[in-house]
């Protein structure tokens, strides 16, 4: 069922004198008892017309069972109206944004409309990732349509109900704020009293959309729905979650990567207070006790001998050299080609050829990895906050050897995401550890676990060079990247999903163990084969080499270590032709109006050229990721090896804007992440163990060391795309350029940090 994500009151009845007493409208309307129900299929499962016709049907079997959708509507009699949330809200805006969206064509103000998780359900799943799952800067882009033709849908039944009503045409009914007028007489009737009979409506023809002009919501700053929730801790996150009988339980995991116990000795643990039972799982040895600290405590009085596994004498010199060595064994596959790169190769007046690395990063959620679980011989049930919740399903059945029907997924508000939660382990695991008792269970993982433990972004090697004429003017571009590719290690769970339920769990087994190398991916490539520079002769290539680490999406996943590379890059073209880094670019872009609108407009705000802050420099970099383009400049000092970002600049056009805070606000938190990568982000491995643990040694930026930062949004007609990833490329490739220009330096390496010389 459907999950809320707090409680709420109810939102109080329409104001003013209505036509008729609820009462006597509801048996005006031939319906029964309160409490009805209306909902609204949304275009793009089935027809509208299939969608009235179960609606119908469902309202005469059971006037409050709505009919379950790819996303629907409750209207309630006493006027609540719920948005039943297909994608997840970890904080990006998802729940205002989808819910402005339906706001605008149902003529209610955004904050009318509460918020219900969907549960797993064919319905909701992504109409382009087949999965029910929430990433990619994708959530309105994909709902930009269908939202605002169901709220329109729903308002043309409201209306049509009241005609019938009061026996007029329907283009006699006004409707506004949640309430139908009559344009002759003034009666009114609101949509909770009309829900009866509007539910049995029927329309001949879909109605039309709102003009831009004509909206009042889409495009307006306005408070975020969840904000006044967060502020007074009513929101309902994963780690929040309460069961009757409940138990906590931490999980001992191996120190190095792979491993698996040999032998564990529980007994003086089990004399601690609380503990209810210590147990092994797959992932290590689960503490169970009636309280997190309990658990924890307890925890450290098990003794554990532990086997490493295969990647036990892994470094991470050892990854740059397996790249390095594939790099040269393999020249890649070709992802795009343009001209010829060998023949101007050969004429070439001169050339250039660097190497650039990207490092391992952890995530980082703000709310920890988490889950509850509860098994019984017949029912699984789960509460997590999870970006996946059919895959969580998935993982479940996999773990229990129930029928998906007998597991149920409660997803909650998630504490930051970054695309970590795309991942089921740690469902997996909380699945495991409930088995062992027969009550609810809730597994939570600590700073330390969750940094030691996590699916990393993975690190990337690059080989790049250029070929130039006599001018200086680069010729050629070939770029070869080389590293693993994140859907062999994610599509082992993704199988479950993909697979029809009715599939046997042993051929599921057999198809996760086939599927890496199978599924599509274009992360290592995305960013880079997309060069938007007009070159003559391009020439992208990828290698495959895995070293086996976990990994997963990362916040803006393969655009987050090529735009590092591709616009540092550009930038070495600019400097060894001598030329403006801006109009190096702003003349390579002419084929590409947006990038060369938001490089021209970040550059004008920027003042390109004269830097806000007295004796910095500026870098740039522009960049297109989730069909949002994004151009930034920074403005930094240099003193000694401190690198101090003092100003961002960053110009976005990400199409027609629902939010503008929202998009602000998701910019600023991309370039704050972003910049936390830059400086500081790395996950080092020394003989398989992960060497950093907390903040202390995986630290994120301070709000010391926060720049001041300005967001230009450019205005656009085209529909709205992603946002919550596309502030992240930009921001690393535009500080590293200013520091070429304060001390010479070239840094071709992440995280950026400078040699005793420089500075």
């Amino acid at each position: 069922m459907s999950e809320p994500i707090a409680t709420q009151p109810a939102v109080s009845n329409v104001e003013g004198t209505l036509v008729s007493s609820r009462r006597q409208f509801l048996k005006w309307g031939g319906a029964g008892a309160g409490g009805l129900v209306m909902s609204i299929q949304f275009s793009g499962c089935t027809s509208m017309a299939d969608s009235e016709q179960s609606r119908s049907e469902g309202s005469a079997n059971n006037p409050e069972a709505p009919f379950k959708a790819n996303a629907w509507v409750e209207i309630h009699p006493d006027e609540r109206i719920y948005l039943i949330l297909d994608r997840v809200e970890m904080g990006q805006g998802t729940y205002t944004g989808m819910a402005t969206l339906l706001a605008e064509e149902l003529e209610v103000s955004p904050d009318r409309i509460k918020l219900k998780t969907a549960p797993v359900g064919a319905a909701y799943i992504h109409p382009e990732y087949g999965m029910q799952i929430t990433g990619g800067s994708s959530s309105l882009r994909t709902n930009w349509l269908r939202l605002r033709e169901a709220g329109a849908h729903a308002r043309a039944l409201f209306a049509q109900a009241a005609a019938e009503v009061w026996q007029v045409d329907s283009k006699d009914v006004f409707v506004r704020d949640g309430v139908c007028e009559n344009r002759v007489t003034g009666s009114r009737l609101s949509y909770g009293a009309l829900a009866p009979l509007a539910a049995t409506q029927h329309l001949k023809i879909s109605p039309q959309l709102k003009s831009a002009k004509q909206f009042r919501y889409i495009g307006k700053k306005s408070t975020r729905l969840d904000a006044q929730l967060k502020s007074f801790g009513k929101a309902l996150y994963g780690i929040d979650v309460e069961q009757p009988d409940m138990l906590y339980a931490v999980v001992m995991r191996a120190p190095s990567l792979g491993g698996t116990v040999l032998s564990f000795s529980p007994e003086a643990a089990m004399q601690q207070p609380g503990v209810v039972n210590i147990g092994q799982v797959p992932s290590g040895v689960a503490v169970i006790a009636r309280s997190y600290w309990q658990a924890r405590s307890a925890a450290g009085q098990v003794k554990v001998n532990w086997q490493s596994g295969k990647l036990a004498t892994l470094s991470t010199e050892g990854i740059y050299d397996l790249y390095r060595q594939a790099a040269g064994k393999d020249a890649g596959t070709s992802v795009r080609s343009v001209g010829d790169y060998e023949d101007a190769l050969e004429v070439a007046d001169s050339t250039l050829s660097v190497e650039y690395q990207a490092p391992l990063l952890a995530h980082a959620t703000m709310e920890p990895m988490n889950c509850t679980a509860q098994v019984g011989s017949d029912f699984c049930r789960i509460w997590a906050p999870t970006q996946g919740p059919d895959i969580a399903r998935a993982v479940a059945v996999r773990e229990t050897g129930l029928s998906h029907d007998q597991v149920s997924v409660h997803t909650t508000l998630l504490g930051g995401g970054f695309g970590r939660r795309l991942n089921q382990d740690f469902v997996a695991e909380a699945v495991n550890v409930a088995k062992l008792v027969d009550k609810p269970v809730k597994v939570i993982w600590s700073r330390e676990d969750d940094t030691r433990n996590d699916f990393y972004r993975p690190a990337t090697y690059h080989r790049l060079s250029a070929a130039f004429n006599a001018e200086g003017q680069a010729t050629g571009w070939q770029h070869q990247i080389v590293g693993p590719r994140i859907m062999d290690h994610y599509a082992v769970d993704a199988v479950g999903v993909l697979a029809p339920t009715w599939t046997p769990q042993s051929v599921v087994n057999v198809l996760s163990k086939v599927a890496p190398g199978l599924a599509p991916d274009e992360s290592p490539v995305e960013g880079a084969k997309e060069l938007p520079y007009a070159l003559d002769n391009i020439d992208v290539r990828y290698t495959h080499a895995d070293p086996g680490v976990p990994i997963t999406f990362w916040r803006s996943v393969g655009h987050s270590q090529n735009a590092f590379v591709v616009e540092s890059f550009i930038d070495e073209l600019a400097h060894h032709a001598k030329q403006d880094p801006f109009a190096y670019r702003d003349k390579l872009l002419q084929q590409d109006t947006r990038a060369q609108g938001v490089l021209r407009a970040v550059a004008k705000a920027a003042r390109w050229g004269k830097p806000f802050v007295s004796g910095a420099v500026q870098g740039i970099a522009c960049h297109k990721s989730f069909s949002t383009y994004a151009a930034q400049v920074v403005e930094l000092t240099v003193s000694g090896q401190q690198i101090k970002v003092h100003r961002v600049t960053c110009a976005v056009d990400c199409g027609l804007v629902v939010n503008p805070d929202i998009v602000i606000s998701q910019i600023e938190s991309g370039i704050v992440f972003g910049l936390t990568a830059a400086l500081f982000g790395d996950i080092t491995i020394k003989e398989g163990v992960i060497q950093q643990s907390n903040f202390h040694d995986y630290p994120l930026l301070r709000m010391q060391d926060t720049p001041e930062i300005e967001v230009v949004i450019v205005p656009s007609a085209e529909s709205p795309t992603g946002i919550g990833e596309p502030g992240v490329p930009p921001v690393a490739p535009a500080v590293a350029n200013a520091v070429y220009v304060a001390t010479g330096e070239r840094l071709r390496s992440l995280p950026l940090k400078l040699p005793a010389t420089s500075g």
